[in-house]
C-alpha cells in the first residue's frame, strides 16, 4: 500500500514496539473470543435449528455480522502481520519504515472488502451501499468488540433459554402424563370432569410452547434492564409457571377425588345421621307446634316444613356413583351435600326453637310468678289478702288451656306490682286490727 503520510508526528522505535506488543496481545484475545464463540454450544444450534419468527430475523442478522467479525478479523491480522513484516526489516527501522508504520499503526490504512451476502445484515455496512470500508487498527478493535458483543449477546440468549425452558417443560409434561393416568383411573376425564378439561388444554399448551421455545428462544427472553453485559437477562417463564400452578391445581383436586374414593362409605354415613337429625328436630317441632296450639291461645305459630324430597334423591344419587366407582362425580356432589344437610340440621333447629317459643314464654311467666311468691314469702306475706287475690288470678291463666299470654303477662306484672308496693310500705304494728298496706283499717 502507498504512504500517504503519517497521521501526527512520526513514531519512534520504542512507541512502534510497545503498539505491536499491545496489538498483538488483542490480536491473541480476539482470536480466542472468535474461535469460543465458533464453537459455541448455542451458535450450533442457531445453525441447525428451523427457526422463527424474532430469533429468525435476529440469527439472520447475527450470522451476517460473525462473517463480518472474521473478515475484520483477516483484515487486522493481515495489518498486524505487515506492520511485523517491516519492523523486521532491520533492527533499527529507518525514518521512512517508522512513517510507514505510523501510517498503518495509526492510520486508516485497513481496508475491509466484503461480499454483499455476508454485508447485507451487519450492522455496520447496511445500508451504506459500500462492499468494502477503511479504518484504523483501534477503530477496527472497537468494531469488532461491538459486533462480538451483540453476537454473543443473541448467543447466550438463546441458549439460555434452550438451556432451561425445553427441559422444564419435558418435566413437567412427564408430571402432565402421570397426572392424567391417575385422573383415567377415577373417571376424570375430558368432557365429563372440568379437571379432564384442564389437562387436555394444559397437553395442547405445553406442546405448543415447546414448539414454539424450540423455534424461536429470542421470543421468550427478558433483557435485563441496565445491562450491558452479553447474555444479561433470564428466560421468560410466565406460560409455563402458569401451566404447572394449573397442573397443581388438577393435581389437588385428584388427590380430593382420590380422598372420596378412600372415605366414601364413611361421609355418606355421616351425611345420612345429619339428614336424619334434622328429620327427627322437624318431627318434634310439628308435635311441639300441635301442643302449643293446643295449650297457647291468640298466638301465630309458624308451620313446620318437611323434609326436602331434593335431599334425599340427591344421597341416592350419591350412593350409586359410589356402588358404580363414580368418583369424580361422587366428589362434588358429596361436598355440596354436606353443606346443604348442615343447612338443613339448622333450619330444623331454627324451627323447633320458633315453635316452642310461646312455651318457653309461658315457662318464664310460671317462674317469674313462683320467685315472686317466694320472695313475699320470706318476708311474711304471704297470708297477705291482696297478693292472694293477684297470684291466683295469674296461676289459673298460666295454668289453664289455652292460655292467653298477653293476659296472663299483664296479671304477672300486676301481681309484681303488688308484691313490691307491699314489700316497699313501712310495717304498722297492730293497733285495734290488722290494717291493709295502704294504711286503711280492714275488718
Amino acid at each position: 500500500m502507498g504512504v500517504t503520510g503519517p497521521p501526527g508526528p512520526v513514531m519512534d522505535r520504542d512507541e512502534v514496539d510497545r503498539a505491536l506488543a499491545r496489538l498483538g496481545a488483542e490480536h491473541e484475545a480476539i482470536e480466542t473470543s472468535l474461535l469460543a464463540l465458533q464453537d459455541h454450544a448455542g451458535r450450533r444450534l442457531l445453525e441447525g435449528a428451523g427457526l422463527t419468527g424474532v430469533t429468525k430475523e435476529r440469527w439472520a442478522s447475527t450470522e451476517a455480522s460473525i462473517t463480518l467479525l472474521w473478515a475484520y478479523f483477516d483484515a487486522y491480522s493481515d495489518a498486524l502481520r505487515s506492520a511485523r513484516d517491516i519492523r523486521s526489516r532491520r533492527r533499527w527501522s529507518s525514518r521512512e519504515d517508522l512513517a510507514e508504520l505510523t501510517e498503518l499503526l495509526r492510520g486508516e490504512s485497513v481496508t475491509v472488502a466484503g461480499s454483499a451476502t455476508a454485508t447485507a445484515n451487519a450492522p455496520t455496512l447496511a445500508g451504506t451501499g459500500k462492499l468494502s470500508e477503511s479504518f484504523s487498527l483501534a477503530t477496527l478493535v472497537d468494531r469488532m468488540n461491538d459486533l462480538y458483543a451483540s453476537s454473543l449477546d443473541l448467543v447466550v440468549a438463546a441458549d439460555a433459554v434452550w438451556s432451561a425452558l425445553p427441559a422444564r417443560i419435558d418435566l413437567l409434561a412427564a408430571e402432565l402424563q402421570r397426572t392424567r393416568q391417575l385422573a383415567h383411573s377415577v373417571g376424570v376425564r375430558p368432557g365429563e370432569h372440568p379437571a379432564g378439561d384442564d389437562l387436555e388444554r394444559i397437553t395442547h399448551t405445553l406442546t405448543s410452547l415447546r414448539e414454539q421455545v424450540i423455534s424461536d428462544p429470542l421470543a421468550f427472553w427478558v433483557p435485563a434492564q441496565g445491562s450491558s453485559a452479553p447474555g444479561g437477562g433470564r428466560p421468560d417463564t410466565t406460560v409455563y409457571d402458569r401451566e404447572a400452578r394449573a397442573l397443581e391445581d388438577v393435581r389437588r383436586e385428584i388427590d380430593a377425588v382420590l380422598t372420596v374414593r378412600q372415605d366414601a362409605e364413611q361421609r355418606l354415613m355421616r351425611l345420612r345421621d345429619v339428614l336424619s337429625r334434622a328429620d327427627r328436630t322437624l318431627a318434634e317441632a310439628r308435635t311441639a307446634r300441635g301442643e302449643v296450639l293446643a295449650k297457647i291461645a291468640a298466638t301465630e305459630v309458624p308451620v313446620v316444613g318437611g323434609p326436602p324430597t331434593v335431599l334425599q334423591e340427591q344421597v341416592a344419587a350419591a350412593s350409586e356413583y359410589r356402588r358404580h366407582g363414580q368418583w369424580h362425580r361422587l366428589s362434588p356432589l358429596l361436598e355440596s351435600l354436606e353443606r346443604k344437610a348442615e343447612d338443613e340440621l339448622l333450619r330444623a333447629r331454627e324451627s323447633l326453637t320458633a315453635v316452642t317459643a310461646p312455651l318457653a314464654v309461658r315457662a318464664e311467666l310460671r317462674g317469674r310468678l313462683d320467685a315472686y311468691k317466694a320472695k313475699v314469702a320470706r318476708h311474711g306475706l304471704a297470708e297477705d289478702p291482696f297478693l292472694i287475690e293477684r297470684y291466683d288470678a295469674a296461676r289459673r291463666m298460666l295454668w289453664s288451656a289455652p292460655c292467653d299470654l298477653r293476659v296472663a303477662e299483664q296479671a304477672v306484672l300486676r301481681y309484681q306490682q303488688a308484691a313490691a308496693e307491699l314489700l316497699a310500705a313501712p310495717r304498722v304494728p297492730e293497733q285495734g286490727g290488722p290494717q291493709d298496706h295502704r294504711g286503711e283499717q280492714r275488718s
